[in-house]
């Protein structure tokens, strides 16, 4: 069955309205916390907001109110686990996209502790549906594993054995880097090498590509999204 991105936050409106009288006045209030002003802005950030709007236009009147309310993580595991706490006390019934798998990963388990709804669609850890899987995340992307098993495995079927990673330093990067590892590796290849450059700070790549391109490899495999992303190429 095929499910949009709509119908998923439609779903959780659902879930979230159950439990209320439809007379009940209180409106569900759901947060959209993602990256407002970091290396994440143009992929996400106030584009989530808008279509988490538009999602509840399309979701249209059954009695009850929405809110959409944001906040931005600035990329900060501790700024972001505050501002979720801060909003599941004050009622908030579901947080949307999550954007840093570090956060994510930390917001799955106050999810857990305060029985709330985390929406996920912007981090892309493999170990959110592995080790940090939860009851109370739906986690409405692509990841790690499935990036890597699709354009890391033809790559390296089609002949590309030697590899240099370039990572960001943290979860979601260096659960590429080693998910990206592991199939070129089942596909008779090899990382011959790789630099984590720190996140969000880092601007200028060029020393990193230096260094990669220094070791003559086959495959220059980006471990980082956005604005990073966009620098290196």
């Amino acid at each position: 069955m095929s499910l949009s991105r709509r119908a998923a936050l439609a779903a959780t409106l659902a879930t979230a309205a159950a439990p209320r009288a439809r007379a009940q006045a209180q409106p569900i209030r759901i947060g959209v916390l993602s990256d407002m002003s970091g290396p994440y802005r143009d992929i996400s950030g106030p584009n989530c907001v808008v279509t988490a709007r538009q999602a509840v236009q399309d979701y249209g009147d059954h009695g009850f109110a929405v809110e959409i309310i944001q906040a931005d993580h600035q990329n900060k595991a501790d700024v972001g686990v505050n501002i979720a706490r801060q909003w599941f006390d004050q009622g908030v019934d579901a947080i949307l996209e999550v954007n840093n798998s570090a956060i994510a990963l930390a917001i799955n388990n106050l999810a857990r502790e305060k029985n709330k709804v985390h929406l996920n669609s912007g981090g892309a850890s493999s170990d959110l549906t592995g080790p940090g899987c939860s009851p109370n995340m739906v986690h409405w992307t692509t990841d790690a594993w499935a990036q890597c098993q699709s354009t890391g495995g033809s790559l390296a079927r089609a002949g590309a054995k030697r590899w240099y990673c370039i990572t960001a330093d943290y979860a979601f990067g260096h659960s590429v880097q080693r998910e990206v590892t592991r199939v070129v590796q089942q596909n008779g290849g090899q990382v011959v090498g790789a630099s984590v450059h720190p996140f969000p700070q880092t601007t200028d790549f060029s020393s990193f590509l230096v260094t990669a391109a220094a070791l003559r490899p086959d495959v220059i495999a980006l471990c980082n999204a956005g604005s990073d992303m966009i620098n290196c190429v």
